[in-house]
């Protein structure tokens, strides 16, 4: 099952890498990860999507709790939660037809182009990951000059809160 695990750690040399050395130590894999500083500026909140079963997740929040640089880690897949990926697609638009098909592609999708050339259009994506796989596949044909995603980002609904 997939997990996004919040963390919220202290804004120190190397906290990430201890992070991502955890991971590595145990066998399991990282699907995204985005780190970004907080409101406080002593605390990074770092988004990581995992895989795994209740016991394997269990585990890892153990494992990461005992992490030094670790302030605070919340499964927020355990309540209901806001989650959003950002992508960058450029593709190939030489044609007034390419260009319109695409043009009706991000809308549909509730996308932008952000950017135009005469031989190109970037289309920026947001949303859960799966919307972002499901425009990936309607692309398929066209084939994509390039693909930049962000990563996950999440946050509990309601009351619940990543905060010290």
């Amino acid at each position: 099952m997939r997990h996004i695990i919040s963390i919220l750690v202290e804004n120190e040399f190397g906290a990430l890498g201890r992070i991502a050395g955890l991971f590595t130590a145990r066998g399991y894999n990282i699907d995204s990860l985005t780190v970004a500083p907080t409101d406080d500026a002593t605390l990074s909140r770092v988004t990581l999507v995992t895989q795994g079963d209740d016991q394997i997740v269990e585990q890892i929040l153990k494992q990461l709790n005992k992490l030094l640089d670790v302030v605070r880690v919340l499964d927020i897949t355990e309540a209901t939660h806001i989650e959003r990926e950002l992508m960058l697609v450029k593709v190939q638009a030489t044609s007034g037809e390419a260009r319109e098909e695409f043009k009706r592609l991000a809308d549909i999708f509730d996308a932008k182009v952000v950017d135009v050339t005469d031989k190109t259009y970037t289309i920026e994506v947001i949303g859960r990951s799966s919307k972002l796989d499901a425009f990936l596949e309607l692309l398929d044909r066209k084939t994509p000059m390039e693909v930049v995603r962000s990563g996950v980002i999440g946050i509990a609904r309601g009351e619940k809160q990543l905060r010290i």
